[in-house]
């Protein structure tokens, strides 16, 4: 349990790490060559960038981005890969997509996300795509991997999978493609949120860190947009009882979670590397009075809800449907 919480908090410390500070003119945009025409000038998180051609051969040194890539059909054909961890399969590509770049081909460029520029290079690409947050960031090599190919390095710790899918698609010149997942999503999330039967409500998500407190996710978070999204009534925590907030994530010591989380009557567990430690959770006798532990309404929102993108959001949703149909 103690390797697992620590896991757990080295997670959420890059969630919260990563993006902070970054200005809302961070998130990248094309700022030429909307009209479909090429070439486009993208400006992203550490500069500004011309790809000439639409891209053909697409490397992406972030697992965190290469799903929002595969959902709008961009040419993928190579992606680091994560560690191996419960949210993977063997060769470190996110469950959630990892059916999907396998019937596509994708490679494996690198494993564990140590960077690997030859790697890369024997790829040969026209277009790189990578991050500036998170355990794949790659800020460090940007000068590099741009001798490499044109490079483009995002912040996906701050926008929503939605926003960054809209910018992804104006990168790679995805945009009908992009416009058809959001279609997509909507119709799917509308026919769920007939199937769901409501438990008791408010509801709250938070990532449980046992001795350490716990994370709870913002209304503004992606998490309970969510919930929102399939008919949930979303409630946050006060401030008075958080030591920090960031990037839709507010921190909460041991002591002030009864208190944060007393309005919720059905809390939701977000997984990091492994099951949701409901156990642990309610075993806690700090927790014991709250109303969602009291009524047997503690529940994880499923192994591949902790980072969004397209397939994970509707896994979750399929989750929910599971749980409360």
């Amino acid at each position: 349990m103690a390797k697992t919480l620590k896991l757990l908090a080295a997670a959420l410390v890059a969630l919260l790490a990563a993006g902070c500070g970054q200005a809302a003119t961070d998130t990248p945009v094309a700022t030429a060559g909307n009209d479909g025409s090429w070439p486009r000038t993208i400006t992203h998180a550490v500069g500004e960038t011309t790809i000439p051609e639409k891209p053909l051969r697409i490397v992406s040194t972030s697992p965190s981005i290469t799903g929002t890539l595969l959902a709008v059909d961009a040419p993928v054909v190579g992606t680091a890969s994560a560690l191996v961890t419960a949210l993977t399969d063997e060769k470190g590509f996110f469950t959630q997509w990892a059916g999907v770049a396998d019937e596509r081909g994708v490679e494996v460029v690198y494993p564990n996300l140590e960077v690997d520029l030859d790697a890369i290079d024997a790829f040969a690409p026209d277009l790189i795509i990578g991050s500036i947050s998170g355990g794949d960031a790659v800020a460090n090599e940007y000068e590099q991997l741009s001798d490499i190919a044109p490079t483009i390095l995002l912040n996906y710790a701050e926008p929503s999978w939605r926003e960054l899918t809209r910018t992804i698609a104006g990168i790679t010149g995805t945009e009908e493609n992009a416009e058809q997942v959001f279609a997509d999503y909507e119709a799917f999330v509308d026919e769920k949120a007939q199937e769901i039967h409501l438990p008791e409500q408010p509801v709250s998500a938070l990532a449980y860190l046992g001795a350490d407190g716990g994370w709870v996710f913002d209304p503004d978070s992606q998490q309970a947009d969510l919930l929102a999204s399939i008919g949930f009534d979303y409630v946050g925590v006060s401030d008075r009882y958080t030591t920090q907030s960031n990037n839709g994530v507010s921190v909460v010591t041991p002591e002030n979670l009864p208190a944060a989380l007393e309005q919720a009557r059905t809390l939701f567990l977000v997984p990091t590397g492994g099951p949701a430690p409901t156990g642990e959770f309610t075993a806690n006798p700090l927790l014991g009075n709250l109303p969602a532990v009291t009524g047997e309404r503690v529940f994880s929102l499923g192994g591949q809800s902790f980072r969004l993108d397209y397939y994970s959001a509707r896994a979750t949703i399929e989750h929910l449907v599971e749980q409360f149909s």
